[in-house]
């Protein structure tokens, strides 16, 4: 079997914490010329292409300036950096609890996304560590959603991130967490949710559906008052937004949560008010390069629980 081989290093250093887009042009292609392909390729229009290459934003693994008429080769790297649009600034801190020579665990706070993606660039928690820490190199072993704050944990050097994102994916990582979600007497806990989930590109909500179980999630009681629960989750599987969908289908959605059961309405730019009530609370994992036995836990109180009022204040 044909080894895959690494791209080059970029020519371009990181702005804001924030990689330079790379782009490879595939073979079997028949442009005539790089800024062609370029215009087809992005959405950004021929205008802002042409003025990108004449500007010499566009390189080469060199560093070189790409020239508008330059000989399209198939294989060839070109890196630019995007504009970054304006993002309203997440007004909490992303805090370190571990930091050593291979990995940093952060506790993310709700509303910041884990890494670049969409209209969140470079108000993400990796943009972030990597000009708090002076860490360009800084990698997301997994992602957190957005509205979702606790544990994540990240890898110090990029041959490492592999070996690390490996734990994630071969479900080697024991992850708690922890919610807030309207009491309900009759719902007899603790009880073990097995469902298929699917979640479409372009719907924003996931959703049950019939067939093999997908999604597997152990739910307990902590403790309750007011008409509300404290619930720990243990995620057996890793599907898109699954203790979001499992706990709304036992009747009990967490607290603060747009999408389920109904999608509500866009929240309006730096609109932070009541987060979702869903906390990463703890990651348990032996270190695939050093063997360390490791357990964190996020120090972290949910809001809804600890001060309701001000919650939904």
């Amino acid at each position: 079997m044909r080894r895959r081989s690494h791209p080059p290093p970029s020519p371009l250093p990181q702005r804001a914490g924030v990689d330079p887009v790379r782009v490879r042009l595939p073979a079997g292609d028949a442009w005539a010329t790089v800024r062609d392909h370029l215009v087809a390729r992005l959405a950004a229009g021929a205008g802002v292409i042409d003025e990108m290459l004449d500007a010499g934003r566009i390189v080469d693994a060199a560093g070189r300036p790409v020239p508008r008429d330059m000989e399209y080769v198939p294989g060839m790297f070109l890196w630019f950096h995007r504009e970054l649009p304006y993002e309203e600034p997440v007004p909490f801190t992303i805090d370190v609890l571990y930091r050593d020579e291979h990995l940093v665990v952060a506790d993310k706070p709700h509303f910041l996304a884990t890494t670049p993606r969409g209209s969140h660039v470079a108000e993400t928690a990796l943009a972030r560590l990597r000009r708090q820490l002076g860490m360009p190199a800084l990698g997301a072993a997994h992602r957190l959603d957005r509205l979702t704050a606790g544990l994540v944990l990240f890898t110090v050097r990029p041959e490492e991130r592999g070996a690390y994102q490996a734990l994630f994916r071969d479900r080697r990582v024991a992850k708690e967490y922890e919610a807030v979600a309207p009491y309900d007497p009759s719902l007899a806990l603790p009880r073990t949710v097995r469902s298929r989930i699917v979640k479409e590109r372009g719907i924003l909500a996931a959703r049950e559906v019939d067939g093999e179980p997908n999604a597997v999630s152990s739910i307990e009681l902590l403790e309750h008052r007011n008409g509300r629960a404290r619930y720990r989750l243990l995620p057996r599987t890793g599907q898109t937004h699954q203790l979001r969908v499992h706990m709304s289908a036992l009747g009990v959605p967490i607290l603060g949560d747009p999408l389920y059961p109904v999608v509500t309405g866009p929240v309006p730019a730096g609109d932070f008010r009541r987060p979702l009530q869903l906390l990463a609370r703890g990651l348990e994992f032996t270190d695939p390069v050093t063997g360390h036995e490791h357990r964190f836990v996020s120090p972290r109180a949910l809001q809804a629980w600890s001060s309701y009022d001000e919650w939904t204040g």
